[in-house]
């Protein structure tokens, strides 16, 4: 009977934080434009659920996310949606596979790579306070890094047509991406994660 509790319990607040994930997604303060791409926190949900909740929720409220960032770079697109939606592949089906690989895959892997890095740093016995943190800011780093490493190796030549540049200056662009827009993403996911976690963890607990 308590383990039927308890996955009932689970199944609850996992869809509850899906539908967080899809209000955010579905709102200027998750899928925040820019000029070129779209600006993202939506993966804050994903990382919080999936430390109080574990990897396998983490896995599907980052699908979620991905799903949710699929139809929003399809229903508006910006000069770079190409690569997260299959509908506007300008490379046939093999770039319709990739778009969904770096649409749905990567945020997929975020929510389970989030879940697996917070049972390391337990299983270390870091300190939550310092945990939580870190766990928000490694993992946001690591799907803003996931996301546009995956652009970098499938997509390069569409990203530099995109982009009317050079391919070989696809590289030094990315880059530059990951520390104007992934760097403030996981400093804002640190902060938000430590808030929001120390509260859902001592909640989730209680019941």
């Amino acid at each position: 009977m308590n383990k039927m509790k308890k996955d009932t319990r689970w199944m609850v607040t996992t869809a509850l934080m899906m539908a967080i994930v899809i209000l955010l997604a579905n709102t200027p303060l998750g899928l925040i434009q820019l000029p070129i791409i779209k600006a993202t926190t939506v993966h804050i949900p994903v990382i919080v659920g999936a430390i109080v909740l574990g990897p396998l929720a983490g896995g599907i409220l980052g699908a979620t996310f991905g799903v949710c960032s699929m139809i929003s770079n399809t229903m508006a697109p910006t000069l770079l949606s190409f690569a997260f939606s299959p509908f506007l592949s300008t490379t046939g089906l093999g770039g319709a596979a990739k778009a969904v690989w770096i649409s749905i895959g990567c945020r997929t892997l975020l929510g389970i790579a989030a879940g697996w890095f917070w049972i390391l740093l337990k299983k270390v016995n870091l300190n939550q306070n310092i945990a939580l943190p870190v766990t928000g800011f490694v993992a946001s780093m690591f799907h803003t890094l996931v996301v546009m490493g995956s652009i970098f190796v499938l997509l390069a030549n569409q990203y530099a047509e995109a982009r009317e540049v050079a391919e070989s200056a696809v590289f030094g662009l990315i880059m530059t991406t990951v520390f104007a827009s992934g760097v403030p993403e996981a400093i804002a996911a640190a902060i938000l994660v430590f808030a929001l976690g120390k509260v859902l963890i001592k909640i989730y607990k209680a019941k």
